[in-house]
């Protein structure tokens, strides 16, 4: 039945209201004939608005008569009759079939790059490789070569742990998941030592196997040896080993900010003012004259791509360009203000930074008035596990 509507749709139908006392009886013999009546509308007891193709009106005529009712046409709609109403407009329909031409040709190419990272990982400079492999807006879906470019991807980034594309009517739609960045790990078998890689003063220190280099209170610096790679004992003698242990240590996380005392302040007005762009793949044309009218302001720009479906992307974009008013102002600060704004900036930051807030252990702030600016420096104090392996060369 759906299949039966939708070809009336392209061949035509009929809008049609029907009025008399045996409705119900004219709807089942339509059923019976299996003869597709839609988007019914019963508007009185006697009267009903529905909707037929052309191809049943003789034997719903047929059937209006058998219960007496009568037909009324309301409209005609669908395609022949909307070539028949623009037959004289020639102009017209010959643009209407350039229309349909260029949207069948334009569905041979590729006209958006969907890029979809796993949970929303960036890779950098990624996009551009994906072009530079071969990729692009504008390319002939045919010339594409999915296994190639991926191959090229793959050999070029380290960090990318798998990568498919799929082309799905114009849209080129590029998965990625990004590979986890794992240390070198050295076998239980190979001799290695453990050395620093931070600088801190060491809290705690367990040797389970080989020898302890450093004791609780030392400081120690980035390669410095923490447990050596081999054990002595009085009858053995030295024996290599693969060293482990638990070491603890307390570092510093530094951050720094100069906070001027004159500064200027930006405050948006309220005021917008909106331009649009018509792209055509690289070609554009403004549907503005000239700049701003804005003396300051900041810009955003968004491109929306016209598509006729979800994967069916035009090479045609709409850009919106956003002007928001601004006024500067200037903004004095004491030295107190400025110095606390800088330990509120610092302090979100070395916050975002660590995540274990229990292990941080101390907070040292440092001001030193430079001017007619301030620098603020705040140190976090934390408590880490630090040390990696580092294999013993012979």
């Amino acid at each position: 039945m759906i299949i039966k509507i939708l070809f009336s749709y392209i061949m035509g139908y009929l809008e049609i209201t029907i009025e008399g006392y045996y409705i119900e009886r004219f709807i089942n013999m339509c059923r019976n004939k299996k003869i597709a009546i839609w988007h019914l509308k019963r508007r009185k007891d006697v009267q009903l608005d529905f909707r037929v193709g052309i191809h049943d009106f003789k034997e719903i005529c047929e059937i209006a008569k058998k219960t007496k009712c009568k037909l009324k046409i309301k409209s005609k709609k669908g395609f022949p009759f909307l070539l028949h109403r623009y037959q004289k407009r020639k102009i017209f329909f010959v643009l209407l079939l350039i229309m349909i031409f260029l949207t069948l040709l334009s569905s041979n190419f590729v006209w958006n790059v969907d890029i979809r990272e796993e949970n929303g990982q960036e890779l950098e400079n990624i996009a551009k490789e994906i072009e530079e492999a071969g990729l692009k807006i504008g390319e002939w879906k045919a010339k594409v070569n999915t296994k190639e470019i991926i191959n090229k991807i793959r050999l070029q980034r380290k960090d990318i742990a798998w990568m498919g594309i799929e082309l799905k009517g114009t849209n080129a739609i590029v998965k990625l998941v990004k590979a986890d960045e794992k240390p070198d790990i050295i076998n239980d078998e190979e001799y290695c030592s453990i050395i620093s890689d931070k600088v801190g003063i060491i809290t705690k220190m367990n040797a389970q196997t080989g020898t302890a280099n450093v004791k609780v209170g030392d400081t120690v610096n980035v390669g410095e040896t923490l447990i050596n790679g081999w054990m002595e004992g009085k009858y053995t003698g030295i024996r290599y080993v693969h060293a482990k242990g638990e070491i603890q240590a307390k570092v510093w996380h530094t951050k720094y900010k100069n906070i001027p005392y004159h500064t200027t302040e930006r405050q948006e007005t309220g005021n917008i003012q909106n331009q649009y762009t018509i792209k055509f793949n690289n070609f554009k044309i403004n549907l503005h004259k000239g700049v701003s009218k804005f003396e300051i302001y900041d810009t955003i720009e968004a491109e929306n791509k016209m598509r006729l479906f979800s994967d069916f992307y035009l090479p045609i974009s709409i850009i919106k360009t956003m002007h928001k008013e601004v006024e500067e102002k200037p903004k004095d600060y004491q030295m107190e203000e400025a110095k606390n704004i800088g330990i509120e900036q610092l302090e979100e930051e070395l916050d975002k930074e660590i995540e274990d807030k229990e292990a941080i252990v101390g907070k040292n702030i440092n001001t030193y008035e430079k001017g007619d600016s301030i620098d603020v420096y705040v140190t976090y104090e934390v408590l880490e596990n630090i040390g990696t392996n580092e294999k013993l060369v012979f």
